[in-house]
């Protein structure tokens, strides 16, 4: 083997899709380590069956995260190693881990990151943008005035978010509503078969919407001049209900993740 396993916690990525973008390390560390933490045995299973792993596997998923953590601590201070593994993709990307990983940390231990297969960076890698910093938001809440504000908010950003077959063309609908010239990337069953990339205005994206697969979205950042538009409609508001300037920067700073310089710049032009 090419590396020495750890007593140590491996956090492994896994494949989202195709079973071939498991990396070379990923799979020695899952056939050294003495045991693996899995969302799901029955899909890691199908990894291990492919690639000859013969580690225990034991479930580790939202609903046991607590109770779990005890074991996996009594693993490691017998000096025996851990890989944790979600059904597809990197742990602690809105997958089960964040509990194990901070009472891995504080019990003394080490975290190891394997690196490999993301969704996120996956679409990343494929969509065009003006700009390369983005803002990954994991699911978005259930409540569509929760997601409008999300989505009013983050107008300047390239807001990157998880989103289910079943509330997909909702989600899109309400962000028509709000922000009706703005920009999509989705990505529907990337690495599969019927892998889909498309960017295109949020109209076009319902219009030509397949409502199959897991989602991985970004709602492109707007115009900078649209923004500041909108900023400065907001401050002349506040501004006739006589709010003092450092108030008016504090609200719409906090309301529309909007650089407080640049607001400061709009106020001085009112």
């Amino acid at each position: 083997m090419a590396g020495e396993i750890e007593t140590a916690l491996y956090s492994v990525a896994t494949p989202i899709g195709n079973l071939g973008d498991v990396t070379l390390r990923a799979l020695e560390v899952l056939k050294g380590v003495d045991v693996i933490a899995c969302e799901d045995t029955r899909v890691t299973m199908r990894l291990c069956e492919k690639y000859n792993i013969k580690t225990r596997l034991v479930s580790y998923h939202k609903f046991c995260e607590t109770k779990r953590v005890e074991l996996f601590l009594g693993y490691l201070r017998e000096g025996k190693s851990i890989a944790l593994v979600s059904d597809a993709g990197t742990p602690l990307i809105s997958d089960p881990g964040e509990i194990l990983v901070k009472s891995v940390i504080e019990a003394g231990f080490r975290v190891i990151p394997i690196c490999g297969a993301s969704a996120v960076i996956s679409l990343l890698q494929a969509c065009p943008r003006e700009k390369e910093s983005f803002k990954f938001i994991g699911f978005l809440p259930r409540v569509s005035n929760q997601t409008e504000e999300i989505f009013l908010k983050n107008k300047s950003e390239n807001l990157v978010f998880y989103e289910s077959p079943n509330r997909i063309k909702k989600t899109l609908q309400t962000l028509l509503k709000v922000r009706p010239d703005t920009v999509v990337t989705i990505g529907r069953e990337l690495t599969k078969k019927f892998e889909e990339i498309k960017t295109a205005p949020v109209c076009e994206i319902l219009d030509n919407l397949v409502e199959k697969g897991e989602f991985v979205c970004m709602v492109c950042a707007s115009n900078t001049d649209d923004a500041t538009f909108e900023i400065t409609q907001k401050a002349s508001t506040l501004k006739s209900l006589r709010l003092c300037d450092k108030d008016i920067v504090n609200v719409l700073s906090a309301l529309y993740d909007f650089p407080k310089n640049k607001i400061k710049e709009v106020l001085f032009k009112l």
